[in-house]
């Protein structure tokens, strides 16, 4: 059996692509390509599962109904969250973009089935949460595939996950994971945009591994 080998300018390449995979929040408005927004969403499906159990369930969201409906959602869900800080965080916190969701101009939806039948429930007896992180490694091989074709996503987390899952009229047993804003960015940075904004930075000690 041949192994897959890859240069050295290759791996170069990789390097520069986890550098510049960035969450997004400042879209152009044209779309993405039909068959390019397809070809993106089967790549994520090259992604591990546990069990081969593939739990992970995208929605595009097309129905401008639906997309005004999540805003308000996000909205909401916004005030609420400024409502827990105060003084110059509370500033700090007004001052950032959230979300692309007036922007860009795909949303993608990504639920995770937490029991799927495929897998037979191989590995996940012990650590059912494994379905969920298969669906997280989905979004993540979306995200680089995406970002290798200079299109941009955006994760909204600050959602109500069954508001989002009734508007989208999702099955009972699929779980929001994620809520992505799809589009070309309207500028590309190597470093996250809250650590520009100043509201974070990265920790050192982070890049460091503990042995045991």
């Amino acid at each position: 059996m041949t192994t897959a080998a890859f240069s050295e300018d290759f791996r170069l390449d990789l390097e520069r692509l986890f550098t510049w995979r960035r969450d997004v929040r400042h879209f152009r408005r044209e779309p993405v390509a039909p068959a390019l927004l397809d070809d993106l969403l089967q790549a994520s499906t090259l992604a591990p599962s546990v069990g081969l159990s593939e739990p992970w369930r995208f929605i595009l969201v097309e129905d401008q109904t639906r997309k005004s409906a999540v805003r308000k959602s996000f909205e909401t869900c916004n005030a609420r969250a400024l409502e827990g800080y105060d003084g110059e965080q509370a500033a700090g916190y007004a001052s950032l973009k959230l979300a692309g969701l007036d922007d860009a101009p795909h949303h993608v939806a990504v639920f995770c089935e937490t029991t799927p039948d495929q897998g037979h429930g191989l590995g996940r007896a012990t650590m059912p949460e494994t379905t969920t992180w298969s669906a997280v490694m989905a979004i993540h091989t979306f995200w680089l595939a995406a970002t290798a074709s200079g299109v941009g996503l955006g994760w909204v987390s600050i959602l109500d996950p069954e508001t989002v899952s009734t508007i989208l009229n999702a099955e009972p047993n699929w779980d929001l994971v994620a809520y992505l804003c799809v589009g070309y960015p309207t500028e590309q940075a190597d470093t996250p945009e809250l650590e520009r904004m100043g509201w974070e930075k990265r920790n050192p000690e982070r890049r460091q591994w503990i042995r045991r």
